[in-house]
């Protein structure tokens, strides 16, 4: 029996590191790394192990900001690549599994406390039924998870990287701007940190103003504040989108299980969520509003969703 193992959550920006109790799933010795200080994961989760002296540990599962179709495993929005039989072997890892970091979010869902997420709008939710996932960070993940007789199926995806759809005059404007830049306008081009800063520049220009970028987080500051109309503008688009896409992902697989909002964005801006456009969008599906109403939207407030949701799938995996 196995008691205790390492579990990894690799974004674009910052890796985070635990040791997780696999009988209590109860996370400690939790670090966070800034990805750039690491040349390479195998350094970043050696130099955790030997600072935090858990280098006795022998199974790890890391979740990580990219598609795992195989062996070799390349970052979307950083430079990391590996092959996970290398690593098992250079760190004699008895196990060593890497999954989406969205599959990860979706296998945490089931374990997620009362007060580590936050109903919003109306619909109920079935923990036998089909879940949804979708989180902006640095960029936009997506996922599915499937409850069944003998655990959970998570089904990861791309879904960040489909196209992305325009709905009014506002929205095919920005549609024009931003393929202008990009070619390809998928939900991540405005569903993410960047996502914000390019819808900010892009109202700008559909308004006529003439302005200079700003970071993500200056005009998620301005809007919380109500201090700049322009950049509220930005984070009412951002959710009016947000909303539609969480809405088109709970028709792909009815999910009537809920559809939760992760990602280091939304929890941030949470005083501005019920004033948005989020759950409209959501449910305005024409034939298909009623069915839409009838499904839970929440946001995940869980500090560390896919550092537990490493666990909950590796302990699926060890007792499977």
């Amino acid at each position: 029996m196995v008691n205790f193992a390492i579990v990894a959550d690799i974004g674009g920006t910052n890796a985070r590191f635990s040791r997780v109790n696999l009988s209590t799933l109860e996370l400690d010795h939790v670090v966070v790394y800034p990805c750039a200080d690491f040349a390479s994961l195998t350094l970043a989760l050696s130099y955790y192990q030997s600072t935090q002296q858990l280098q006795d540990i022998a199974h790890v599962a890391v979740a990580i900001a990219c598609p795992v179709n195989g062996d070799l495993v390349k970052m979307t929005n950083f430079h990391w690549q590996f092959s996970i039989s290398q690593i098992k072997a250079e760190l004699e890892l008895a196990e060593f599994i890497v999954l989406n970091d969205f599959t990860a979010v979706a296998m945490s869902l089931p374990a997620l406390k009362d007060n580590e997420k936050i109903k919003f709008g109306a619909g109920e939710s079935d923990a036998n039924k089909p879940m949804a996932v979708l989180g902006a960070g640095t960029g936009l993940g997506v996922g599915h998870l499937i409850p069944t007789a003998h655990g959970y199926i998570p089904l990861p995806g791309e879904g960040g990287h489909t196209d992305w759809t325009a709905q009014n005059e506002q929205e095919w404007f920005i549609q024009r701007y931003l393929a202008a830049h990009y070619g390809h306008v998928s939900p991540e081009r405005l569903l993410s940190g960047p996502g914000i800063e390019s819808l900010y520049l892009a109202i700008a220009a559909y308004r006529g103003l003439t302005v200079e970028p700003m970071s993500a987080a200056d005009i998620s500051t301005h809007a919380l504040n109500n201090s700049n109309e322009l950049c509220a503008a930005v984070i009412e688009q951002f959710f009016a989108s947000l909303g539609a896409l969480a809405g088109d992902l709970a028709l792909t697989l009815s999910t009537f299980g809920g559809v939760y909002v992760a990602g280091g964005i939304v929890p941030k801006l949470l005083p501005l969520l019920e004033q948005s456009e989020f759950r409209t969008r959501f449910e305005a599906k024409g034939r298909f509003t009623d069915f839409n109403r009838r499904i839970a939207t929440y946001v995940v407030t869980a500090e560390q969703p896919g550092l537990l949701g490493c666990a909950v799938y590796l302990k699926q995996i060890l007792a499977s």
